[in-house]
C-alpha cells in the first residue's frame, strides 16, 4: 500500500485534554503510523492529504454489539432486558438468506464507520440452528466495508429460557415442553465449528477475525465455561462474556451459585487479561477488587444500560481500583444505534449523577480513553492500537475543525466528546487505508445497499411481526419472574446501580 501523509493537522494523540500544539504531519506506511512530526520538518511521503484545519484522533473501538439485531431497530421501548431479549432471539428463527445477513451486518457497519469507529466487536447469535453461511456473510460485510472487526459466535449450553429463576413455576407446562423441543444445533457442534474458525483468522494477522464469546455464566455450565476459557488460551484470543447486566442477573447468581457471577468466574479461573466483562452494572466492592486483580476489563455500555433500565455501572470505583474500562454500544434492538461518539458522550455524562465530589466525576478524558486505549487494551492491543503515535496501527479519524462543534476552539477533547457529531467527521482510515473520505464511504456503494436493505426489510416485516406474536406468549410469565426477582435480596454491599427510588 502506498504511503500517505496527513499534512498540517492538529493532533489528539492519547489522553491530553487540550491536544498537542501543531500543526503536525502524520505519515502512514504499511498499515502503521510511521511518523508524527511538525509540519515542514521534511517533505510529505507518498500521497499527501491537506489536513489543515482538521483534528486527527485514534479511531473508536466499539467493544460490543450484536449484528443479528439490526432488522429490529426501533421496534421496542420500555422493556427490561429479560422481556426484550426474547424478541430479538425468536424461538422460531427468521428464514434469512446469507444475503440478508450480509445486508443486516452492513446496517451497523455503515453507521459505525460514519461515527468514527474503526474496530468493532460483533457478538453474533447463531441459535437455535447454526448456519455457517450466515457467519461467512457477516465476515464478508466487514471485509467489504473496510472495518477492523472481531466476530464472536455466541456459545452456550443452556437454553436462554433456562437461565432465569422460577421458570418451572411460572411457565405453563405446555410452553416449557414446546421450548424444550425446539430444534437446535448441539453445543459441542457449535464449539467445534468455532474452533475451525479460530484456525482460519487471528486478530494479530487479519483485519477481520474472531474471538471467543461464551454468552453469560448463567447460560453456560461450569464445564462449558472452563472449556471456552481453554479455547481462548489455546489460540491466544480475547474473550467477552455478559455478566451482571441487570438486577435479575444478580439475583440469578445468588440462586445458582450462592455468590456473585464475578466470584464464580474467578473460582473457575476464567478471569484473565483480554477478558471483557460486558455491562458489569451490579457490582460489590469485592467484585471490583477481584476484577482488578485478574487483569480483566469491564465493558461499559451506558446507552444500552439506560434504555433497558438495567442501571449505571460504577465506573469511578472501577477506575480507582485500576480496572481497565472499555466502551460498547450493544445491539440495535435495544439502543437503535452503533454511534460510538454518542456512547463516549454518554459515558462522560451519565456517571456525573453518582454521589461523589465533582472532582471524582467521570469526564471527557476518561471517556475518550475508554473508547480508544481502553477498547484496545481489552482486546490485548493496548501497545499498538488506540493512539496516534509512531509504531501504532493506522486506524484514525479526521474531524473538521471548521465545523460548528469546534467553533470557537477552546478545548478540542471536550468539544469532541460533548459536541461533535458525524457531520464533523471527514475521513476514516483503517490499517492505513481510507474507508471514508469527504463524508463518502470509499469501498461500498452505500446508496445502492441502503435501497436493497429497505426493500428486503419490507419483505421480511410480516415475518418479524409473526415472530413477535409468538414471543408475546412468554411475556406474562417473564413479567412475573421479573417481579419476583425484584423482590429478592441481593448482597447488601452491592453498589446502587439505579437512581434513588428504584429497587435495589
Amino acid at each position: 500500500m502506498p504511503s500517505t501523509t496527513l499534512i498540517g493537522c492538529q493532533l489528539l494523540p492519547g489522553d491530553r485534554p487540550e491536544g498537542q500544539d501543531g500543526p503536525f504531519d502524520v505519515v502512514l506506511r504499511d498499515a502503521q503510523i510511521a511518523d508524527v512530526r511538525p509540519t515542514g520538518l521534511t517533505p510529505p511521503e507518498g500521497r499527501g492529504i491537506d489536513a489543515r484545519d482538521t483534528l486527527v484522533t485514534a479511531g473508536l473501538v466499539n467493544g460490543h454489539h450484536h449484528s443479528h439485531e439490526h432488522f429490529y431497530k426501533g421496534r421496542y421501548d420500555n422493556l427490561p432486558l429479560e422481556l426484550w431479549m426474547n424478541y430479538v432471539r425468536p424461538v422460531t428463527p427468521l428464514p434469512l438468506t446469507a444475503r440478508d445477513v450480509y445486508l443486516r451486518t452492513l446496517i451497523g457497519a455503515i453507521e459505525a464507520v460514519r461515527t468514527g469507529t474503526t474496530t468493532l466487536v460483533d457478538d453474533l447469535n447463531v441459535s437455535p440452528v447454526l448456519t455457517p453461511e450466515h457467519v461467512e456473510a457477516a465476515v464478508s460485510a466487514y471485509e467489504d466495508i473496510g472495518l477492523r472487526a472481531l466476530v464472536g459466535v455466541s456459545m452456550f449450553d443452556r437454553p436462554f429460557f433456562r437461565a432465569v429463576p422460577f421458570v418451572e413455576e411460572e411457565f405453563p407446562p405446555e410452553l416449557l415442553e414446546r421450548l424444550s423441543q425446539t430444534k437446535s444445533t448441539p453445543p459441542d457442534e457449535v464449539v467445534a465449528y468455532v474452533r475451525g474458525l479460530l484456525k482460519s483468522r487471528h486478530p494479530s494477522t487479519d483485519r477481520v477475525s474472531y474471538l471467543v464469546s461464551p454468552s453469560a455464566p448463567q447460560r453456560c455450565s461450569d464445564e462449558f465455561l472452563v472449556n471456552a476459557r481453554a479455547l481462548a488460551d489455546e489460540f491466544d484470543l480475547p474473550v467477552n462474556i455478559h455478566v451482571h447486566e441487570t438486577r435479575l442477573q444478580a439475583v440469578t447468581a445468588q440462586r445458582m451459585y450462592g455468590k456473585t457471577m464475578f466470584q464464580h468466574l474467578a473460582s473457575l479461573g476464567f478471569l484473565k487479561p483480554k477478558t471483557s466483562l460486558i455491562h458489569a452494572v451490579w457490582l460489590t466492592p469485592e467484585d471490583i477488587d477481584t476484577i482488578a486483580q485478574s487483569g480483566a476489563s469491564v465493558q461499559h455500555n451506558p446507552t444500552s444500560n439506560l434504555k433497558l433500565g438495567s442501571g449505571i455501572a460504577p465506573i469511578r470505583p472501577l477506575l480507582d481500583a485500576g480496572v481497565n474500562v472499555s466502551l460498547g454500544t450493544d445491539g440495535c434492538g435495544s439502543t437503535e444505534t452503533l454511534n460510538m461518539m454518542r456512547t463516549v458522550n454518554m459515558a462522560a455524562l451519565v456517571n456525573k449523577v453518582a454521589d461523589q465530589e465533582p472532582e471524582q466525576w467521570v469526564g471527557a478524558k476518561e471517556a475518550w480513553h475508554a473508547g480508544t486505549v481502553g477498547g484496545a487494551t481489552a482486546l490485548g492491543r493496548g501497545d499498538d492500537l488506540g493512539r496516534v503515535a509512531p509504531g501504532y496501527t493506522a486506524d484514525l479519524t479526521v474531524f473538521r475543525l471548521d465545523s460548528i462543534p469546534f467553533v470557537p476552539a477552546n478545548n478540542l477533547l471536550h468539544q469532541l466528546v460533548f459536541a461533535a457529531d458525524s457531520a464533523a467527521l471527514d475521513r476514516v482510515f483503517v490499517a492505513g487505508e481510507e474507508i471514508l473520505a469527504g463524508g463518502h464511504l470509499c469501498k461500498i456503494n452505500e446508496a445502492a445497499l441502503i435501497s436493497e436493505i429497505r426493500e428486503r426489510h419490507a419483505e421480511i416485516e410480516p415475518m418479524l411481526k409473526q415472530a413477535e406474536q409468538e414471543t408475546d406468549r412468554f411475556k406474562d410469565a417473564y413479567r412475573r419472574i421479573y417481579a419476583r426477582c425484584e423482590a429478592c435480596a441481593i448482597p447488601p454491599e452491592t453498589i446502587p446501580a439505579r437512581l434513588s427510588g428504584g429497587a435495589r
